[in-house]
């Protein structure tokens, strides 16, 4: 079980070993027997003091979820989830526990009941959902960014067109994925409180700015499928000091595209343009997405019960 702690001093350290401990025993991430990271490496590789670990751990074993064995170490305790764990500590206690501690850390950082109730309310229907649908006109756009979100989540995503007649029917069970300049159209055609997740894309200066300055005489391709990609690329390039004459376009929606790749530098592409170049060339991968806009994705991955790519 991987763990997680906020230094901020808004939830002492203690509440939230055991808050993470009882989940991942309730959600079957920590299976009974399983031994616990011990007191020492446990404060030594979060920068705890040692009381506050076997603090932590003496409330779980008192409230029935870990059992210690001297010399051995602490241990997860069998729970019966359907009756009363051990000690009388009852899962529905420890439901209450989990909850309240929420709402302490909720309120200490001042969310408003309203923006908590809205963000729960849309964390639970993402629960709920078993895919992702991407809503997007263009095709060689679609492919780049199902690139980029498949290598990130293992979650199953679909994708369909706004103007396609069964739209309806394939949002049904899944969490709608746009990108902004496409979100207000989108959300037209989402039922009344269904969610909507807008993805963020990276601005170009961002993504090619660790590749630049290059040496002026190079021959730079810029490759993809995706128009536009290759009208933002070669103005970047430009703006960074490449001459225009030293930059050439592969449109990678034709079959003959990869013709002449060998005699550049590099070539700039967009993810799924990255996977189609030949060997031998070297591959600069301009990415849409945002590490945050991915980041979010693998967490509600996470809440619908998929493991990480």
């Amino acid at each position: 079980m991987r763990f997680w702690f906020v230094h901020s001093g808004e939830v002492p350290i203690r509440e939230q070993i055991v808050t993470q401990v009882t989940l991942g025993i309730l959600s079957e991430e920590l299976a009974p027997g399983e031994r616990l990271p011990s007191t020492r490496e446990l404060a030594r590789r979060f920068n705890f003091h040692p009381n506050t670990v076997s603090a932590a751990y003496r409330q779980l074993e008192i409230e029935g979820w870990v059992k210690s064995k001297r010399g051995s170490g602490v241990f997860v305790h069998r729970v019966r989830r359907s009756a009363e764990a051990p000690n009388g500590y009852s899962v529905d206690r420890a439901y209450d526990h989990l909850f309240s501690s929420f709402l302490r850390s909720a309120q200490k950082i001042g969310i408003p009941p309203s923006d908590l109730k809205d963000r729960l309310r849309r964390w639970v229907e993402a629960a709920r959902a078993t895919s992702f649908l991407l809503i997007e006109q263009s095709e060689p756009l679609t492919a780049i960014l199902l690139t980029e979100i498949r290598e990130a989540i293992a979650v199953p995503i679909l994708s369909c067109s706004p103007d396609e007649p069964s739209l309806s029917e394939k949002i049904a069970g899944t969490t709608v994925l746009a990108l902004p300049s496409k979100a207000e159209t989108v959300r037209a055609f989402l039922p009344a409180g269904s969610e909507l997740i807008t993805l963020q894309v990276r601005s170009a200066s961002a993504s090619l700015a660790q590749w630049l300055p290059a040496p002026s005489d190079a021959l730079i391709g810029i490759a993809s499928a995706w128009p536009q990609f290759l009208e933002i690329a070669r103005t970047m390039l430009i703006a960074a000091g490449f001459s225009g004459d030293a930059l050439v376009l592969y449109d990678a929606a034709k079959p003959d595209w990869t013709k002449g790749l060998e005699a550049t530098a590099a070539v700039v592409c967009d993810s799924w343009t990255a996977a189609h170049v030949p060997k031998g060339v070297r591959v600069i991968v301009y990415p849409l997405l945002t590490q945050a806009s991915l980041e979010d994705l693998r967490l509600r991955s996470d809440a619908m019960g998929f493991p990480g790519a």
